[in-house]
This record gives structure tokens, C-alpha cells and sequence, in this order.
């Protein structure tokens, strides 16, 4: 279940870092919208955490105590999943995905922790 999930959040982190697109502006047009309202350099940001963690899910070999690495990299993922559930949830927008993510995290925390 851990690649799964590491997948599913590393596909993540990519389509938020190269979903971004300039699009040509039409004389006198305002710019886009970001997706979520947010600024580009935090959905990079976002993205590249996403990454991380997923990395640190599977890695085979470890600097850090492999248990400290997990653990931090599934704690992350929890509390990243939980924010945008409720950053959703505020914005009256489509929060199940998030639901199911932290669903999924929450699963691959208890079965590590059993």
C-alpha cells in the first residue's frame, strides 16, 4: 500500500509543478487564475513536498533512522491532505479527493504503526 500511495502522491506533486501555464494575454485581460486561488510558488512548493515524501515512503536506503523518515514523511502527507480537505470544504469546492487521500495515508500510518 505504500507505493500506491507513493505513486498516487508523486504523479500528485508533478501535475501541480507542470500544470502551470502562461497563457498569451488579450489586450486589456487580467491573468488567470491559479487553481485553488493560490499563488504559483506555493503549489511548487506544495509539489515538491508531495515529491519528497513520496520518495521517502519507498526509499531503500535511508540517511536518516528509517523509521523517523517514514513516520515524518506520513505524518506530512496527513496533515497536508487534512489542510486541503478543509481548505476545500471552506471554499464550498469538491473535497472528496483529499478525503480518500488522507483516507489512504491514514491506512498505510496504522499499518506501520501495528
Amino acid at each position: 500500500m505504500e507505493y500506491f500511495v507513493a505513486g498516487v502522491f508523486l504523479c500528485a506533486g508533478l501535475l501541480k509543478i507542470w500544470s502551470y501555464r502562461r497563457r498569451p494575454k488579450a489586450l486589456g485581460a487580467q491573468r488567470a487564475n491559479l487553481p485553488f486561488g493560490l499563488p504559483y510558488g506555493s503549489l511548487v512548493a506544495v509539489g515538491l513536498f508531495e515529491i519528497a515524501a513520496a520518495i521517502a515512503l519507498v526509499m531503500p536506503f535511508r540517511p536518516f533512522p528509517q523509521f523517523a523518515l517514514t513516520e515524518l514523511a506520513i505524518a506530512g502527507l496527513a496533515i497536508l491532505t487534512w489542510t486541503a480537505m478543509f481548505y476545500r470544504l471552506r471554499r464550498h469546492e469538491f473535497a472528496e479527493p483529499n478525503m480518500v487521500l488522507f483516507l489512504l495515508v491514514m491506512f498505510v500510518a496504522i499499518a506501520r504503526w501495528v
